[in-house]
C-alpha cells in the first residue's frame, strides 16, 4: 500500500487551538499529524495525497519538515473546502489509481487499525475500521454511527438509532469509491457517508473490527484533553511493517 489521503481541508472551529490547524496541534508534545504520518508510513504508504483548504500555503510548509524520511507530500487545494468532506475525497481522484487509505487530519490511532485493514483487504471496495467497544468511546453522541450485518456495513451516520459499531475514520479503499460519490453529489456537494452508504447497497462495503485498539477523534476541547490523557499509547505500540501488501482495486 504505497497510497494515502488525509482530509485536512477544515479550519476546526470547534476546537479552538491557536495551532494553524487541527493537525498541528500538539499531542504528547508534537504535532497530532506525526502520530498519523509514522502510522502511514510504518503500513508502506510513500506518497501523502493532503487535501487542503483555507490555510493551504502555509499549511504545506509546516507539514512538509514533518514527513518520515522517503515519504513524499502531494498537497491538494480543495476550492470547495467549506463543503462536505466528500468533496475533498474526490479532489484525490486524479491523482489516486491504486488502493489507498484514507484518513482525516485530527484522528488519532494506532498502527493496529492500518495492520486490521490490510489483513482484510475489500478489493472491488472500501474496508472501514470499526469500533465495537461503543461503551468505551469518547463522546458518544459525536461519533458516525455504523450498522453491520456480519462483516457487511448496511448503514451508517451520525444519528442512527439502530447501530453496533463506530466509524474510527480510518479506511482502506479502492478506486471505486470515487464513483460512488459522483452519484452521491446534490447540488455539487456530498459527505464521505453519502458515497459509502451507496457503496452499501451494492454490499461493498467491509466493517473491520479493530479489536482492543484505541482511536480518538480530537474535535473538541475535550477530546483533545482526552487524546492527551492516551497519547503515550503512540509511543510504546511495536507494529509491524507490512510494505506492498498485494491488493489490487478496479481502475
Amino acid at each position: 500500500m504505497t497510497d494515502a489521503v488525509i482530509l485536512m481541508a477544515g479550519v476546526g472551529s470547534r476546537l479552538g487551538s491557536n495551532a494553524l490547524a487541527k493537525p498541528l496541534v500538539p499531542i504528547g508534545g508534537r504535532p497530532l499529524i506525526t502520530y498519523v504520518f509514522e502510522a502511514l508510513e510504518k503500513a508502506g504508504v510513500r506518497t501523502i495525497h493532503a487535501i487542503l483548504g483555507a490555510t493551504a500555503e502555509p499549511l504545506t510548509a509546516e507539514l512538509r519538515p514533518l514527513l518520515p524520511a522517503g515519504v513524499q507530500l502531494n498537497p491538494i487545494f480543495n476550492p470547495d473546502w467549506q463543503k462536505q468532506n466528500g468533496v475533498s475525497v474526490l479532489c484525490a481522484e486524479p491523482h489516486v489509481r491504486q488502493p489507498f487509505f484514507l484518513t482525516m487530519g485530527d484522528h488519532l490511532f494506532e498502527f493496529a487499525l492500518l495492520e486490521a485493514l490490510l489483513a482484510e483487504p475489500n478489493r472491488d471496495g472500501v474496508s472501514l475500521a470499526v469500533d465495537r467497544k461503543i461503551e468505551s468511546v469518547f463522546d458518544l453522541d459525536d461519533a458516525t454511527k455504523v450498522q453491520t450485518d456480519g462483516d457487511h456495513i448496511v448503514a451508517i451516520g451520525k444519528t442512527l438509532a439502530d447501530y453496533d459499531a463506530i466509524d474510527t475514520g480510518v479506511f482502506l479503499c479502492s478506486p471505486a469509491l470515487f464513483a460512488y460519490l459522483q452519484r452521491a453529489r446534490r447540488a455539487d456537494d456530498c459527505s464521505l457517508s453519502d458515497g459509502i452508504r451507496l457503496m452499501a447497497v451494492d454490499k461493498r462495503v467491509r466493517a473491520v473490527d479493530i479489536g482492543a485498539a484505541w482511536w480518538q477523534d480530537v474535535d473538541t476541547p475535550e477530546m483533545l484533553e482526552q487524546a492527551e490523557r492516551e497519547s503515550a499509547r503512540l509511543g510504546r505500540e511495536p507494529g509491524r511493517t507490512r510494505p506492498q501488501v498485494g491488493v489490487t482495486g478496479q481502475h
